[in-house]
């Protein structure tokens, strides 16, 4: 009794106010949160509504095509029930406003934004403490821009994705910074722009399922368990997008799964598990996947095919410092792919004419590296001393005709070609 005494005073003291997790909420004997939501009500169509600064109560349902500026000042906090803004109208913006506090449901997709309309403006806000942060569904031709996402502390399968886009078409992504969230995804979307992005310590900084001629460019993808991951997704481009440290027994920088028609262009991909993972892709026939000028660095395996697989064609990329540069899962090499003038740095031929090739071809030949390509659980002991010897011995006497991975009859001779 003493010890709820002694707390209802320093409850008192403080303000009547709780915390919940990093976010206040007001206590019961003191004033409610006014109502957010009667605010918009008063808002006539094509109104514009700048509320004086504070925290507001949510949830809140925007019906009707209306401006919200909330000058980086204002708080919705739905106090933990269901998602803190709905937006079922065209038309609307939404700007500057801190929205926390959402539900913690799957099912219903509790969120901070959750966007049914077209032609709206998301910009500026802050999402946090919010199972999901921006959920378009059926919405086409938006723009979600510049805002700052980070989900509910918790474990990273548990949290909801930073950004969904589900039937959604034409949209713009942009300039967001997201951490700590599961995913972002985009699903049966096509024809949108994701582009000048940065996300850190998520599961999938960006994942596609049947998604289309989507465009991903100039993000910066840190720390994340997997950078980019294409399934069934057909006609994507990606350029000019920093992907870094997709470590862990799952860390793919890009990855492709029964996807065709890919460009992938600039790309700094650095610091993974895995650089590339191809998985029956290009699936549809005569297709390709087409990797120009990108740098592959320092990752356990540059590129990883799946299988004995074709269809990819790499020119002008850059191999420097990865553990083992290509290989294949299950034996076999890819040799039915295309590799012309990319840069190998375990090149060890001349140039002697000193036209920027390598006067003989480079060869990639999987010694003792076949044991962990044909056996996975073999890869747990990769760079042991025991598989060193056993590959030094190899290549000084072959056991067997060691099984040729890839041919690039003109390799570059000097470092250049890549991305920067």
């Amino acid at each position: 009794m003493r010890a709820a005494a002694r707390l209802g005073r320093a409850l008192a003291v403080a303000g009547a106010l709780v915390v919940r997790g990093s976010v206040p909420v007001v206590a019961a004997d003191a004033a409610p949160l006014r109502s957010f939501q009667a605010l918009v009500d008063a808002t006539p169509e094509g109104g514009f509504l700048r509320p004086e600064p504070g925290i507001y109560a949510g949830p809140v349902v925007i019906g009707r095509a209306i401006a919200i500026d909330g000058g980086s000042r204002v708080t919705i906090d739905a106090g933990g029930s269901g998602t803190v803004v709905r937006i079922e109208a065209n038309g609307v913006a939404l700007r500057g406003l801190r929205l926390t506090g959402s539900g913690s449901n799957h099912d219903t997709v509790d969120a901070g934004i959750a966007l049914v309309g077209s032609g709206n403006v998301i910009e500026n806000n802050s999402i946090e403490d919010c199972l999901f942060g921006v959920d378009l569904a059926q919405s086409n031709e938006n723009i979600v821009r510049g805002n700052r996402i980070h989900s509910k502390s918790r474990a990273t399968p548990m949290r909801g994705d930073a950004i969904r886009l589900w039937y959604s078409f034409r949209n713009q992504i942009l300039e967001n910074e997201i951490s700590d969230s599961r995913d972002v995804v985009v699903w049966y979307s096509a024809d949108n722009v994701i582009s000048r992005n940065r996300v850190v310590r998520s599961r999938y900084a960006l994942h596609t399922m049947y998604a289309n001629k989507n465009l991903v460019e100039d993000n910066e993808l840190l720390e994340n368990m997997t950078g980019i991951f294409l399934m069934y997704s057909d006609g994507v481009e990606i350029r000019r997008n920093r992907i870094l440290g997709a470590q862990g027994a799952t860390g793919v920088g890009v990855g492709f799964k029964e996807s065709s028609s890919i460009v992938l262009e600039d790309n700094d991909i650095v610091y993974c598990a895995t650089g590339v993972l191809l998985d029956v892709s290009p699936y549809e026939p005569d297709t390709v996947i087409r990797f120009e000028r990108n740098r592959f660095a320092y990752n356990g395996v540059g590129v990883l095919f799946h299988n004995d697989w074709h269809g990819s064609e790499f020119r002008d990329n850059q191999f420097v410092g990865n553990f083992t540069q290509v290989a294949v899962r299950g034996g076999g090499g890819a040799t039915r792919n295309v590799w012309s003038h990319n840069y190998w740095d375990d090149y060890e031929g001349f140039d002697r004419d000193r036209d920027g090739r390598g006067d003989t071809p480079y060869e990639l030949r999987a010694y003792a590296d076949r044991i962990w390509m044909e056996v996975s659980q073999a890869a747990f002991f990769r760079a042991s001393p025991l598989l060193e010897v056993i590959d030094f011995l190899d290549r000084l006497a072959p056991f067997s005709d060691p099984t040729l991975i890839l041919r690039d009859e003109q390799p570059r001779f000097e470092r250049s070609g890549g991305a920067s």
